[in-house]
This record gives C-alpha cells, sequence and structure tokens, in this order.
C-alpha cells in the first residue's frame, strides 16, 4: 500500500468533501484506510472544519431531507442513523425539527397507499398488520402510522364499500 503524506490526503479529503456533505466519522473513516497516523487524522480533521468543507450542522440537515425525500424514511430511523455517525444529539433533534408535519404525514400516506397495491393478505386485517410492520422499518411512529392507516383504510370504505 501506497504511503501517503499529510499533504496528499488532506486533498483526498477536501475532495471527497467537496463531492457532498460528509460527516466527521466519514471523512475520519477515508483517510484512515488511506493510511493516515493519527495525528494525521486529527490535523486533517481539524484543517477540514476551520475551511468548512466538514460541517456537522449542515450534513445533518442535509441528511435529514434526503433521507426523507428519496428514501422515505421516518424520523425515528433517520435519528438512529445519524446517531450511528456520532452526531451530537442536540443538532440531530434541531435537524428534526426542521421537517414539516404536513410533508411528512403525506410521505407516509404516499408510502402506505403505494404499498398498499402490492401488499397481499387473506383479508384487511392481514394488510393493515403488514402496512404497519413495513411502516415501523421504514422509521415512522406508530401512532401516526395507524392514523395514516386508518385515514387510507376508511378511504377505500368510502370508495369500494367492502370493508
Amino acid at each position: 500500500m501506497k504511503q501517503h503524506t499529510e499533504s496528499e490526503l488532506l486533498h483526498l479529503a477536501a475532495s471527497y468533501c467537496s463531492v457532498a456533505e460528509r460527516c466527521i466519522l466519514d471523512v475520519r473513516q477515508k483517510i484512515v484506510v488511506a493510511g493516515a497516523t493519527p495525528e494525521m487524522e486529527e490535523q486533517i480533521i481539524s484543517r477540514l472544519l476551520n475551511e468548512k468543507f466538514i460541517d456537522e450542522s449542515r450534513y445533518c440537515l442535509s441528511f435529514v431531507k434526503d433521507k426523507l425525500r428519496f428514501n422515505r424514511w421516518g424520523r425515528i430511523k433517520i435519528t438512529y442513523e445519524l446517531r450511528t455517525k456520532n452526531i451530537p444529539a442536540q443538532m440531530i433533534s434541531e435537524a428534526i425539527h426542521q421537517i414539516d408535519d404536513e410533508a411528512y404525514e403525506t410521505t407516509l400516506y404516499t408510502l402506505l397507499k403505494d404499498k398498499k397495491r402490492t401488499a397481499k393478505g387473506s383479508n384487511d386485517r392481514d394488510i393493515f398488520n403488514k402496512l404497519y410492520r413495513f411502516a415501523a422499518g421504514r422509521g415512522f411512529e406508530s401512532d401516526l402510522t395507524v392514523q395514516q392507516l386508518k385515514k387510507l383504510f376508511k378511504k377505500d370504505f368510502d370508495e369500494d364499500m367492502d370493508f
């Protein structure tokens, strides 16, 4: 394995950070794999923080928006994933509170409605339970999931009259 200088590793890390938002843990793992010593690691991280290549608050907000919008994850799963990246709880809380409640509920409702089309079950209760577990796996809160499922199944009742 080629031994990199601190300058080369700094350039590598800066390039890595300029492509997308990164947290300290991601950058640290990248430069350790590239062969950084613990001293080099601290110097590089410190410099990237000072030059705003890494900003965990900015990363946290970006992560929350992206995971909700593209992956359609709920608050619980997003929070869990951010904790695994050693993001401070206060930052996570602030980012999670930025989520628009109406958009969040709409996302959950749409997700459940789409999944209901392909869900198979012997009766509506089976499908309800499968959808509930599906939403829980995506990290949505149970009370909100039940509320949206009731809304979804009531709508079917109004349309189909076979509930």
